[in-house]
């Protein structure tokens, strides 16, 4: 029998709202891209749906936050997630294994499979935006990714239908500022994720400081999803 993670993820593709009449997309060329080499470059996060409570009470911290995905073996993804923390740019690293399906990555977590994260890649067109679906246990966020800091209202729209088709309204969608971007971090503000995922801490045990530090825009209090592609 299939895990319930994956029956919800499977559900929540079936559920998301379709144009009417449209003919099925045809087959994939051999010769296009596989959609991981697609999702490369630079990208923003625009905005995000979630039931985290820490970021319900704490969006007035939102910091404008920019990625950078490289795929380096044409397969899994190599995710730099860049934030200000107290006027600092912080770089945060992180690997998404491709999970089988086209469109479909996840996190490995630090004990075997405990804490697995899996990433749905919704609804993209490569060169604007892209639409992901964040899944831990029975916690899902979605997430919509520009490659400028600003979409249009039609893009705009399809985030808050994927959005709410999962049962996350606008009181918990959330827009990220458009300004004030980090392109780097120096050595001492890179945080690399690829190590490990210990619970809600990224970096538990590294030489940074990581578990003093609170903010709604790193993965301490809400998980993993708050700091992902993802």
């Amino acid at each position: 029998m299939a895990a319930p993670h994956t029956l919800l993820l499977l559900a929540l593709l079936l559920a998301a709202p379709r144009g009417h009449g449209r003919r099925p997309p045809p087959p994939q060329s051999p010769l296009e891209k596989p959609r991981a080499l697609q999702l490369a470059g630079r990208w923003f996060l625009v905005g995000m749906a979630s039931r985290c409570s820490y970021l319900a009470e704490h969006s007035y911290q939102l910091e404008a936050t920019a990625v950078t995905v490289a795929v380096p073996d044409g397969q899994s993804l190599v995710v730099s997630t860049f934030k200000k923390l107290d006027g600092m740019c912080w770089e945060i690293r992180q690997r998404y294994l491709p999970a089988g399906a086209r469109g479909r990555f996840f996190l490995k977590g630090e004990r075997d499979w405990a804490g697995v994260v899996d990433v749905v890649v919704a609804e993209t067109d490569h060169s604007s935006y892209a639409i992901l679906y964040y899944q831990k246990g029975r916690s899902i966020s979605v997430k919509l990714y520009g490659r400028s800091s600003k979409v249009s209202d039609a893009i705009a729209d399809k985030f808050e239908q994927r959005a709410r088709a999962v049962g996350l309204s606008e009181d918990v969608t959330y827009y990220f500022p458009t300004y004030g971007f980090c392109d780097s971090a120096d050595e001492f503000h890179v945080l690399n994720g690829e190590l490990q995922f210990p619970g809600n801490a990224l970096a538990t045990g590294m030489h940074q400081p990581w578990h003093r530090l609170h903010s709604p825009l790193l993965p301490q209090p809400c998980g993993l999803a708050l700091a992902v592609l993802v």
